[in-house]
């Protein structure tokens, strides 16, 4: 039985850090266990150009405690009318890392997300002339689509059409949650990957419903099926180069999850290591956790490979019921269970 695991130190391609004393609270879970992360732009208001983008890098550094090496990378808020020169400037200053699609309305502070696709046309074709990274929220966000479908009918209508339509444009289908999205990506060429989050490897919508509404198992998009749930470990499991690590890690305290109208968002940024190596565990895939948390990541985004290394251990590590954060606190990702590893250090 493997005690050990020694893998180049991760990166963490998707998740929320929110801004103030919440984003304080949280950037040093993310930095003890990551190097780099895709930080989204979901602020109020987004971070819709490259000097806020700057500022707002600025205030996350200033959040990593001492002795932490750690880079965000930060995204671009894509309107109606996001500036395609201010974008692809940013982008070649180092500034942007990628650009995110929300549609509008389709998760939290998405409201001034892209209304139509067709839209952003001519700003996703000086990405893929500059190479700049789409990262897509894949949903649509009609009444009359039922939630759990809504991630398959994105699909059909917008990401088969910008794949084919934006051929060069590598493109990241974000915390995918279906059968359906991990087929697609599949289907593509090199230039399509996806991220998958440990909550959606764990539970299926069954964890939101049954015993009563459970508030912090609930997220956008929401977790399905059980038949998409082992399609999920499949892919993330499956050493395929087009899938990586990204924890969509989406901060809200306990006040705000425990309401009549509660915060969608899963906490898992204090033991995302653990929960991710646990399944990879009970699928007899440790062999590809490297290239899954380590690897794949920046080989898509055409970024180096971190050189530190990281020790996880066979351990049992009981979770906390909550955290302190913000003078208030927060249930993390497994509250309350045992988990397995730990990380060294």
């Amino acid at each position: 039985m493997t005690e050990t695991l020694t893998i180049r130190r991760p990166d963490d391609w998707h998740l929320h850090f929110r801004d103030g004393e919440v984003m304080r609270g949280v950037v040093p879970y993310t930095a003890r266990q990551f190097a780099r992360a895709i930080v989204m732009p979901n602020l109020t208001p987004p971070v819709t150009t490259a000097a806020m983008a700057a500022e707002y890098r600025e205030r996350i550094l200033a959040a990593v405690p001492e002795g932490l090496r750690f880079t965000p990378l930060m995204t671009c808020y894509l309107t109606d009318t996001t500036d395609a020169e201010d974008l692809v400037r940013g982008a070649a200053e180092g500034v942007f890392t990628a650009a995110k699609l929300y549609p509008a309305n389709a998760t939290t502070n998405s409201a001034h997300g892209v209304s139509d696709v067709a839209k952003i046309y001519p700003v996703l074709e000086r990405m893929e002339t500059e190479g700049v990274i789409l990262c897509v929220h894949g949903e649509v966000t009609d009444s009359e689509i039922d939630v759990f479908d809504r991630e398959a009918e994105f699909i059909e209508r917008h990401m088969r059409a910008i794949v084919r339509d934006f051929p060069r444009l590598r493109v990241v289908f974000e915390h995918i949650t279906t059968a359906d999205a991990a087929e697609f990506v599949l289907g593509q060429g090199v230039n399509v990957a996806a991220t998958i989050t440990p909550q959606h490897l764990h539970i299926n919508r069954n964890a939101m419903l049954v015993g009563g509404i459970q508030p912090h198992n609930y997220c956008l998009p929401v977790a399905k099926r059980e038949t998409h749930r082992l399609a999920l470990r499949k892919a993330a499991t499956s050493g395929n180069p087009k899938f990586f690590l990204g924890t969509d890690s989406a901060p809200h305290l306990r006040s705000a999850k425990e309401t009549s109208c509660g915060c969608a968002g899963i906490f898992n940024a204090p033991y995302a290591l653990e929960s991710y190596l646990k399944v990879f565990e009970e699928e007899g895939a440790l062999d590809t956790f490297e290239g899954f948390a380590s690897l794949h990541g920046p080989a898509f985004y055409g970024l180096p490979v971190n050189e530190e290394e990281i020790t996880l251990e066979r351990a049992e590590v009981t979770v906390p019921a909550s955290l302190p954060l913000a003078g208030e606190e927060i249930v993390p990702w497994h509250a309350g269970e045992v988990l397995g590893w730990r990380m060294r250090g």
